[in-house]
């Protein structure tokens, strides 16, 4: 059983950092894909970033490409997401989600795993 559990959320002025973390349980991930969404109040679910856990290609959206880094820690099984020069916008609750499969979407229904999601809250 494949569990994701997300946390390092918070409140943040509008114009700091954080870092989300994602463990990842219950399997290898070699051939996985590993993304992060959000969603804001009122509003779709929106992809965020996206990682292949075995070769560590990358994709963003355009929201948050030179703001967001994600990257993701073999060993220790967890995928991170830095977050810089936070906006107002940028709150939401953030999903981790795991794809079983070795290519990058930014499609939410491709992925087969989702964790709880931890809240991001940025003040102006």
């Amino acid at each position: 059983q494949v569990q994701l559990v997300e946390s390092g959320g918070g409140l943040v002025q509008a114009g700091g950092s954080l870092r989300l973390s994602c463990a990842a349980s219950g399997r290898t991930f070699s051939s996985y894909v590993m993304g992060w969404f959000r969603q804001a109040p009122g509003k779709e679910r929106e992809f965020v970033a996206a990682i292949r856990w075995s070769v560590g290609s990358i994709r963003y959206a355009d929201s948050v490409k030179g703001r967001f880094t994600i990257s993701r820690d073999n060993a220790k099984n967890t995928m991170y997401l830095r977050m810089n020069s936070l906006k107002p916008e940028d709150t939401a609750v953030y999903y981790c989600a795991a794809r079983r499969a070795d290519t990058l979407s930014y499609y939410g229904p491709d992925y087969d795993y989702w964790g709880q999601g931890t809240q991001v809250t940025v003040s102006s």
